[in-house]
This record gives structure tokens, sequence and C-alpha cells, in this order.
């Protein structure tokens, strides 16, 4: 790179020459857009270890989706199934387990769930993480057995039995039969341009905040600048004007240097506006409203409780509903059938919603007091007194 400066001065037609001529080398560069991979890993690194829109998001989904209780119809919460949610395995309590399993699904499309069965009843429950696991197709296309990877060893469950090891959760995908899209990679280019106007802000602090200029050479003893003297003029400019600590250092010329600097409009490098609507996008692959995230230029909805109403309606119970039933669904040979859902009681969001139904079940003249009851999900008979 030392000679950096006489490679750009004769891509630009200025290299050096008898004659006098004016030299004029512009620090200005145009590439093509680089996205980052498209793979779980990439998605987890990219996404939610760099981005603060997408990190927020990813725990707004998964900790609120963690905290609804859990609850089956027509039973205790000493059923088993409860029971191993609530405790799943020795190292996580169920909303930790629970949490790792919406986030999976935010920033992978794909969740794993292993179950560790003693004498046929599975005792404990472990989450899987699923840029390791590697699904197996059988010969009728579904997928048969996985394969998980970790420390060098190679593990691999076989969907066979009643109870199969290994429950697979995924979004859809309409492209893939085995794996899952994820919000993450609906919402990645979203994320380049976020993140990528971050890097660049970042650069223009490091560089004193000032856009790109062109040193311009005119000699009047007719000889241009020699290779060496491109190189020490360019060891300086690193050395002496780059970086916070030597923002608005004034710039020393001599020999017939001039300093022109090329300013692009705000209009022409709206960044911030960028940046502000990629963030909303990304927002809105994780059906998170921009106004839970603190993004400006949202006004979808009015307030606050709006917005917090309709980010449990359209995004955590439906999200919380489908994961339920597949495990009951899985468990169901070894529990028995089971209705796993959320208890929507339990939503303080949703209270506006839950007072209004009961008001208007309350002044229903036409309905007994066990049909009232049914309508707003209750068992018709109410519990007597203990003892």
């Amino acid at each position: 790179m030392s000679n950096l400066l006489t490679r750009l001065a004769q891509a630009a037609g200025y290299a050096p020459a008898t004659k006098a001529a004016p030299t004029t080398v512009t620090f200005y560069g145009e590439g093509r857009p680089v996205w980052s991979a498209r793979e779980p890993a990439a998605f987890a690194r990219e996404g939610y270890a760099r981005n603060a829109v997408a990190h927020r998001a990813v725990r707004l989904v998964a900790e609120a989706a963690a905290s609804l209780p859990l609850t089956i119809d027509g039973a205790e919460d000493t059923h088993p199934v409860l029971a191993l949610l609530a405790r799943p395995n020795p190292r996580e309590g169920g909303a930790r387990f629970l949490e790792g399993i919406y986030g999976h699904l935010m920033v992978s499309g794909n969740v794993y769930i292993e179950a560790v069965s003693l004498d046929g009843i599975p005792r404990e429950l472990f989450s899987l993480r699923p840029d390791r696991m590697r699904p197996l197709a059988s010969p009728d296309g579904w997928v048969g057995a996985y394969e998980y990877t970790a420390g060098g060893r190679t593990i691999r469950y076989e969907q066979a039995g009643p109870l199969p090891p290994i429950l697979h959760l995924a979004q859809f995908n309409p492209l893939d039969d085995h794996l899952g899209l994820s919000p993450m990679e609906a919402a990645a280019v979203s994320l380049d341009i976020h993140n990528a106007a971050g890097a660049w802000h970042k650069a223009l602090l490091d560089n004193a905040a000032r856009p790109s200029g062109a040193l311009v050479f005119a000699p009047s003893s007719g000889a241009a600048l020699s290779e060496a003297q491109f190189s020490r003029l360019k060891a300086e400019l690193e050395a002496n004007y780059q970086g916070a600590g030597n923002a608005g250092r004034p710039l020393l010329l001599d020999g017939g240097l001039d300093w022109r600097p090329l300013a692009l409009s705000p209009k022409e490098m709206d960044f911030v506006e960028a940046k502000a609507s990629a963030a909303r996008e990304i927002a809105l692959a994780f059906g998170v409203p921009p106004l839970l995230l603190g993004l400006p230029g949202d006004n979808t909805h009015a307030n606050y409780a709006e917005a917090n109403r309709a980010f449990y309606r359209q995004t955590i119970v439906p999200l919380v509903r489908r994961t339920a039933d597949s495990i009951a669904a899985w468990l169901e040979p070894v529990f028995g059938a089971a209705r796993l859902g959320p208890d929507l009681d339990a939503i303080e969001a949703l209270a506006s919603e839950r007072e209004s139904l009961w008001r208007r079940i309350g002044s229903a003249d036409f309905l007994s007091v066990g049909e009232k009851r049914e309508a707003v999900g209750y068992p018709a008979e109410s519990p007597g007194p203990e003892g």
C-alpha cells in the first residue's frame, strides 16, 4: 500500500510526466455492497451480537413469551407436563429454558429440544444449538434422524419409538422442507444497512468527522511528485491527521500542494434517515412495534399501551400457542392428550380487553351463569368450597 497515491494518480490519468501539470489525488471510492452470510451463526453474530435493534427485539419477544404462564385445560398445576416445563433440567428453570427456545426461533428460525428419558418417561429437557444440528432425511423425504456436533464429537438421534428424542420447532419457510425461516433472515438486508451505517459513522469520527478531499499538486518547476514523495506524504497523513486525537489539527502543506475538501450534501448522504428506516424494518420483521423499541418516526399506534397490546395479540400469543401445541403433541404418547396453552388472564397488557369481555358477558341476561363462565374460558361449574 506504500504506492497507493501513485496508483490512484495513474488511474486518474495523472502519471508523473516531464511537463508541468496539476496532479490531483482524490480519496473517494465506490464499491459493491457486501452482505453478511445467510446462516445461523452469522445471524447470531451480525444480528443479535452486533445490532442493538435486533438484540432488543429478540430479547423483548423471548422474555415476554417466556414470562407467560402455561396452563392445561381441566388439569391442576401438578400435571407432569407442567412440572417438566417448570423444571426442565438441573441447570435451567422453566422461564430460562423457554426464553432460549423463543430466542433461537427468532435468530435461526429453528429449535431442537432433546428429551432425556428414564424408563420411557422424559425426565429432562434440553434446548440444543441450531447451528450444531443437522437434519438427515430418510428415503421417504421426511427427517429420520438428527446429528449434533459439539467438541469434535457427533451424536446421532434416531427419530424412532413412541417419543422421538428430538422435537424440532421451525418457523414457516416456503423454500425449505425441513428448516425454518427466521425473522433475522428476513431482516438481513436491513441489518446490513443498519450495521454499515453505524460503521460509517464510526469511521467519520475516527477521521475527524469530515469527508475525504483531494490533494492537488501544481508544480512550478515542471516536475511531478516522485514515488518516494507520494509514500512520505501518505505516511504523514495517516500518522498525523487520522483518528480522534488528531481531530481539528491544521494541515501543513508545502511544495505546491493544495487541499481541496470534497463535501457531499446531507441529502446525498442521509445516513441518519437510512439507519432509522432500516431499524423500523428490523422491528417489523420481528413483529415488535417500533414504539416499544424507542424508534423515531413511527406513528402506527397512538400510545405505548396500544402498541403493547398489539405486540401481545399479534406476536407473543400466537408464538406461545404454536410452541405449546407442538410440545404437548410431542409429549402426548407418554403423558396423554393435554391442551397446553398460555394463560391469557395473566397478560396485563390485555386487561382492558378482558374487562370489556366480562362486562359484555355479564350484561347478557339471556345466558345462564354456567354459559357465562364458559364464554369467558372457565368451567361451567364453579369448584365448591374445600373440605
